[in-house]
């Protein structure tokens, strides 16, 4: 019983957390936590940032999604990854507010925060949406 509601405030938490990821989403500037990121976010261009443990499932089946949206959709894009194995990057999962894996967030090309996806797989027609709708 103590799991269940455990598991259950954690899931509460982390929806509150999406809900307010998505208002500040256009209006808040992304961290340049990493070297990666500020290398990434200062070239002016659209960037899907993915936070990631490369040795996972999930994360592996969603690296081929944007592999095939960067291949699809050459130079209108870059992925900056996030590895959850690497202790240099543990400062930009505290600043996005990450928890779970994989996630994905889509930073427009002035720099600020696009959208902040639900964690999970996001398919190919979600992410190409999305990029089509910022600037």
């Amino acid at each position: 019983m103590l799991k269940r509601t455990f598991t259950g405030l954690f899931t509460i938490a982390a929806l509150i957390g999406l809900v307010l990821g998505q208002a500040r989403a256009g209006s808040i500037s992304a961290p340049q936590s990493t070297p990666e990121l500020r290398k990434a976010l200062s070239a002016g261009k659209k960037t899907v940032v993915f936070f990631q443990n490369p040795q996972g499932g999930p994360c592996r089946a969603q690296n081929e999604i944007l592999q095939k949206l960067l291949k699809d959709r050459a130079g209108k894009f870059q992925v900056a990854y996030v590895n959850a194995m690497n202790p240099q990057d543990q400062k930009a999962f505290y600043d996005y507010g990450i928890r779970n894996l994989p996630s994905l967030v889509l930073v427009d090309g002035t720099g600020k925060i696009g959208r902040v996806f639900p964690p999970g797989i996001q398919s190919y027609e979600v992410l190409a949406q999305a990029l089509d709708s910022i600037k």
